[in-house]
């Protein structure tokens, strides 16, 4: 029980720092300038740099055994720690 209540709030928290990281990219973005340029790349390298890595992390827990939630649970991880890299970094 208490494990789908853990993976419930982490799912929360997950959403609420995803919101808060794409709102203050917005705004870094719409004022315009050179660290809008460079909010825009890291953005999208950031992306494909993560899907790489989840994808990487899914097929090598799957092709050593590991159960479906521990495969899914390794690619979430590479987005979590962007988000929260980006959380941290952009001040909220």
């Amino acid at each position: 029980m208490f494990n789908y209540m853990n993976a419930w709030f982490e799912a929360a928290r997950f959403a609420s720092d995803s919101h808060n990281v794409i709102a203050l990219r917005l705004m870094r973005i719409a004022k315009g300038g050179p660290l809008a340029t460079t909010e825009a790349t890291q953005m999208i390298s950031e992306k494909v740099a993560a899907f790489a890595e989840a994808q990487g992390a899914i097929v090598s827990a799957l092709a050593t055994g590991k159960s479906l939630e521990r495969a899914a649970t390794k690619a979430y991880a590479p987005y979590r720690r962007a988000v929260r890299a980006n959380r941290r970094r952009l001040g909220c």
